[in-house]
């Protein structure tokens, strides 16, 4: 992997759904032992959805709700700890401010929250279970 090879694409459920979902399945049902139907939702054909590549090979996902949440940020065990998670996730920040929102928002599995506050987000509330994993809700000020 070089970072020349590194491509960001934003879409819609219809364009992006087939390797978006595919690695959602990998990461959150297979991995995690998420639910199929919490995984997979309805909001999914509401979403802006971005799909990272490694050259032509799909890597990770992540998608911006019309409120503002981040969700569903995922990246398959190979691609992780090449600084690929921070590098969408700004992608996404950066859209989220094209879009005029003034915070972004998420539901943070509690192992990924320093991740999360490295890019600036702020953990707030208790720790909740969400599809049997913790969580914690976190903000980012883009104002």
């Amino acid at each position: 992997m070089s970072g020349n090879d590194i491509t960001i694409e934003a879409g819609n459920w219809d364009t992006l759904s087939e390797a978006c979902s595919h690695i959602r399945r990998v990461v959150f049902i297979d991995e995690q032992g998420v639910d199929e139907s919490e995984e997979l939702d309805a909001l999914d054909p509401t979403c802006i959805h971005f799909l990272i590549r490694d050259g032509q090979m799909p890597c990770g996902t992540a998608r911006l709700l019309p409120d503002g949440h981040i969700g569903r940020v995922a990246i398959f065990k190979t691609h992780r700890g090449l600084g690929l998670g921070a590098r969408l996730m700004r992608h996404v920040i950066e859209h989220a401010r094209t879009q005029h929102f003034t915070e972004c928002a998420l539901s943070a599995q509690t192992h990924a929250t320093g991740f999360y506050e490295q890019l600036g987000f702020v953990a707030h509330g208790e720790v909740y279970i969400d599809a049997g994993i913790p969580h914690r809700a976190m903000t980012l000020r883009l104002a």
